[in-house]
């Protein structure tokens, strides 16, 4: 099919027809990973679940997990059936209805069935968009624009990202005694249907790009794809749900741990059975993968960890100056003296249970008294004013805004110089950083005795800072990486690669983050990742020039 005339100024309209598709689907899936935690941890009787920490965030971590997961699916189903705008189409519906029926906030199953079909729509809706995209600009023309409009996309990303939570935490401070959090929820589920619309107004402008890639001579046929990686992995998945006792937290997690094992040993057999220089590539796909899961682990804190560090040891007191601003808007949220029916919990936060597993409740204070600087304490009955946790979860989005075009100003003055880092180097040194994020939050811990002291928003605030800098080095290359790597015939496989790495570092996160209330001193906790980190980066650093000419070669063997 003829292309249309699509340009306006130096990009296709395309392009901005994905972008705010993509800002709509982001705003949805950010508002709802910024609020699930605290929404099945909330004990204050506003509508929560009221789970103990473990139990939230292994549920948490399984859906995150499980999200990064199912775009393989979703990529090959596109690849080879239905083609891009079909599945972006059928993902946001999904997408759009997870949220509608997570905010109805009503029995387990229904919720369990909206996450279900959010994870499946967002299977078929996240890789679709960004291939889309990356056909548009396959034409001669508009190859050298290529980068440039990955990066306006990924701009739109992190606007969604930004504006979510405050979107969020308006309608759950105005409605919080009427199902304010399923009103929040329901918000995810409008964005996504308003992404919808735009789309299928812009559908002119993208359709000639939805070509079905047909199956290439060595191809993996959908079937033996089954046979080889799913099937073992149910199997598997199974098995670690059903043995006795956990060995990693919950069945949940000890079920995906157990699903991974045949897929890591199917990837390893792809490697083991090449030859030649298509060996090469993709063992130098499988050391990056490794790093890259440490990094996707790092990351996905901000939904787990950083956000119970947000909750309960973050001074989020509103300073009087600006409450007055923040009030019309519901980023305040008022906790007070009076009696109310709090968890019974340790002095190390510690939520306790009874026989049956409910977590016991006490007429006491809000949580956050606990560990309230005693000159910060208002007086009996008094209240403070502040800032919603899930505010914090903007501020990453904050920094990739502003910090992308220092980056980049950055990558170009290396690049003038002859000193370009290749993209093994990106990986190395952004694993690194993120590394160093999470020195940061060990030096909070230690800053101040935490379970009688909060800490100041700045720790932080500049553990996201730091983090977004090793984002800006990894994230956006992982993907073009893969393509540009992998063997033709296995390019679907090695895509579905990353996006299990991904999968892989979220659910690690959540597992992690199972076992706070275990870590009596949290400095050890984000100790475990920096470690991690800082090691990867001084393993992986002595390959990068190994690893970097596979890359360039693999690129120039396809063009």
């Amino acid at each position: 099919m003829n292309q249309p005339i699509t340009a306006t100024g130096k990009h296709p309209r395309g392009l901005y027809v994905l972008f705010f598709t993509e800002m709509w689907e982001r705003f949805g899936y950010y508002l709802m990973i910024g609020i699930f935690y605290l929404y099945l941890h909330d004990t204050v009787g506003h509508g929560g679940r009221g789970l103990d920490t473990a139990a939230a965030v292994s549920i948490v971590g399984t859906y995150v997990a499980l999200i990064y997961l199912t775009p393989f699916i979703g990529g090959l189903v596109a690849d080879r059936i239905l083609g891009y705008t079909k599945s972006i189409f059928l993902g946001g519906a999904l997408l759009a209805l997870g949220y509608f029926l997570i905010a109805l906030n009503g029995s387990n199953t229904v919720m369990y069935l909206g996450l279900f079909s959010a994870i499946i729509g967002n299977g078929f809706f996240k890789p679709n968009i960004s291939t889309l995209l990356g056909n548009i600009y396959n034409r001669p023309d508009l190859k050298p624009k290529k980068d440039i409009a990955y990066n306006i996309f990924y701009m739109g990303i992190n606007i969604g990202a930004f504006i979510c939570n405050f979107v969020a935490a308006y309608l759950h401070n105005k409605y919080q005694d009427n199902n304010g959090w399923g009103i929040a929820f329901s918000a995810a589920g409008f964005g996504m249907v308003l992404g919808l619309i735009w789309f299928a107004f812009g559908l002119k402008y993208v359709k000639y790009a939805d070509v079905i890639k047909p199956v290439q001579e060595g191809d993996m046929p959908l079937s033996k794809i089954f046979v080889s990686v799913f099937l073992p992995a149910i199997v598997a998945g199974l098995i670690g749900w059903f043995i006795p006792g956990n060995l990693l937290g919950s069945d949940s997690n000890d079920a995906f741990i157990f699903a991974c094992v045949p897929i890591i040993i199917f990837y390893f057999s792809l490697w083991h059975k090449a030859k030649g220089f298509e060996k090469k590539r993709i063992s130098t796909l499988l050391i990056l993968f490794g790093v890259s899961i440490i990094f996707w682990n790092i990351y996905n804190q901000n939904s787990t960890a950083l956000t119970i560090w947000a909750e309960t040891y973050t001074d989020r007191e509103a300073p009087k100056a600006i409450q007055p601003a923040l009030k019309p808007f519901g980023f305040l949220e008022t906790v007070n003296t009076k009696p109310t029916e709090v968890p019974v919990v340790d002095n190390q936060f510690h939520a306790q249970a009874d026989a049956k597993g409910n977590v016991m409740t006490k007429q006491g204070t809000n949580l956050y008294f606990q560990n309230l600087q005693k000159d910060k304490y208002p007086p009996t009955g008094g209240e403070l004013k502040l800032i919603s946790t899930e505010i914090y979860q903007s501020i990453n989005p904050f920094w990739i805004i502003v910090l992308t075009p220092i980056v980049v100003a950055f990558f170009t003055w290396m690049k003038r110089r002859n000193k370009e880092l290749s993209t093994p180097s990106k990986f190395a040194w952004g694993t690194l950083i993120a590394g160093l994020s999470s020195v940061v939050m060990v030096l909070a811990c230690i800053s101040t005795d935490i379970y009688f002291n909060k800490v100041s928003s700045w720790w932080i605030f500049s553990s996201y800072g730091v983090f977004t800098i090793s984002e800006l080095f990894v994230s956006p290359v992982g993907l073009s990486l893969t393509s540009k790597v992998a063997p033709r015939r296995l390019t679907a496989l090695m895509m579905g690669g990353w996006f299990i790495t991904t999968s892989l570092g979220g659910k690690i996160s959540g597992i992690l983050a199972g076992f706070w209330d275990k870590f009596d001193n949290k400095a050890v906790f984000f100790a475990i990742s920096a470690v991690a980190a800082i090691v990867a980066c001084f393993l992986l650093l002595p390959l990068t020039k190994r690893l970097n000419t596979v890359v360039v070669e693999a690129a120039a063997s396809d063009e």
